[in-house]
């Protein structure tokens, strides 16, 4: 009898543990679908039909989205590419297949990105996406080539912007542009503004040495008028200037570099403008090693640093210090060197701290203080003519305000050597 009710207890006991877990999950069942408040009144059965119908209207729903979304981007004017963890194209669009010169392809079987579409650089800009995990964007000169090795043909060229969106389970989209006609209005400008600045040069000499002339001979009480007239013809001819030097750096080839001395050029850049900073009582206030070799352009680094160090002595108060920092660092595994040129005056305006690299960008003159009104007002163009240096060694450039100082802060990155595989390259975007 004992035996007996020892079993039926037991049996009892499993009855109930099934039950519970059985009602567990119905539970997590119902939770994870969508229950209608008056069906669960309902019996089970009922339930769980009312939740698959729902969950069937809602998985039309996001299906008929899903078509929209695609059908949006199939006829998209941007290239669009999705890639999943292993580097094969699962989806492109009309626009990326264009651009790309990738044939209609079967996506119930994934190929490889590299086998369909031969672009390192998108290759590249997807690993650096996905390993990232955040937006990165690359451009790069497409030279597309035929994927088939028995029958080689070049497609066309031209310049491409890569946008890597990180995606789910290690896919990856990407955003393709097609830079060609930014690009061909900017040479049209750019040829433009060094066709006009030739214009100019040579009546600006004439119209200069006629000043000057009249100067020593008109009455002395018109003298002050003659001096204006000098001062801002020179302003325009040192305009004209740096218009055709930002011309000719833009449209410089690939050419021989040679090592030098970053601190050395440095100096002799101060030497240039001491002068000037004597005059107001500025001074230079250097940190790093006595030596930084580089594979450089000697003439454009001199002037990027004699740009920046002018652009520090325009808006830096008199009796302050003009703060100089080099030290090793390594970008991406590269070797290079990086240089912080701050000052003590006003900073950028916030508003503006996204346009200092633009065309004639000039700060607001309450920026200066009065008493160094004397100093020559700038051409809009020095930082200018500073970034396409940096480009044209590859290296980086940002505009800030010090955290200490307040001031004024830029930050190059340049490489102790260069890396280029375009025998063509140019500075030029």
């Amino acid at each position: 009898m004992l035996s007996f009710l020892a079993g039926l207890s037991i049996g009892l006991l499993f009855l109930l543990v099934a039950r519970l877990r059985s009602g567990a999950r119905r539970k997590a069942l119902f939770e994870r679908i969508s229950i209608q408040p008056e069906a669960q009144f309902f019996s089970y059965e009922a339930q769980i039909a009312s939740a698959i119908a729902n969950q069937s209207t809602l998985v039309d729903e996001l299906q008929t989205e899903v078509d929209e979304n695609n059908r949006v981007l199939q006829y998209a004017p941007l290239g669009y590419l999705k890639i999943d963890e292993e580097n094969r194209l699962l989806w492109c669009n009309a626009k990326a297949r264009q651009l790309l010169g990738i044939e209609q392809t079967d996506y119930t079987s994934p190929r490889l990105l590299l086998a369909i579409a031969r672009s390192y650089e998108l290759d590249h800009l997807v690993e650096q996406t996905r390993k990232s995990q955040i937006e990165c964007k690359k451009e790069w000169t497409l030279r597309s080539i035929s994927p088939d090795p028995a029958n080689v043909l070049e497609g066309p060229v031209y310049p491409l912007s890569g946008y890597g969106i990180p995606l789910s389970r290690g896919h990856v989209g990407i955003f393709l542009e097609n830079r060609q006609e930014a690009v061909t209005l900017a040479q049209q400008r750019d040829r433009w503004t060094s066709d006009v600045a030739h214009e100019l040069k040579t009546p600006l000499t004439s119209i200069r040495l006629v000043g000057e002339t009249l100067r020593n001979r008109i009455d002395p009480s018109l003298v002050n008028w003659a001096d204006r007239l000098l001062r801002e013809v020179n302003r325009l001819s040192a305009l004209v200037d740096d218009m055709l030097s930002l011309s000719h750096i833009e449209h410089r080839q690939q050419e021989q570099l040679e090592e030098a001395d970053l601190v050395k050029l440095l100096q002799q850049a101060w030497q240039s403008l001491e002068p000037q900073a004597k005059q107001w009582d500025k001074h230079l206030e250097y940190q790093g090693p006595d030596h930084a070799i580089a594979a450089v352009n000697s003439g454009l680094i001199y002037r990027m640093l004699l740009n920046l160090l002018d652009n520090a002595l325009k808006y830096s108060p008199s009796h302050q210090t003009i703060y100089v920092h080099y030290q090793p660092s390594d970008k991406a595994g590269i070797q290079g060197m990086l240089l912080d040129v701050f000052d003590c005056g006003e900073g950028f305006l916030e508003k503006d701290l996204a346009f200092v690299f633009d065309r004639f960008y000039r700060a607001d003159v309450s920026r200066t203080r009065s008493g160094d009104d004397a100093i020559s007002k700038g051409t809009g163009l020095g930082l200018s003519i500073v970034q396409k240096i940096v480009e044209f060694h590859q290296g980086t450039v940002q505009a800030r305000n010090h955290p200490e100082t307040g001031g004024a802060w830029l930050q190059v990155w340049l490489p102790k050597s260069l890396n280029r595989t375009d025998a063509d390259y140019s500075v030029s975007k």
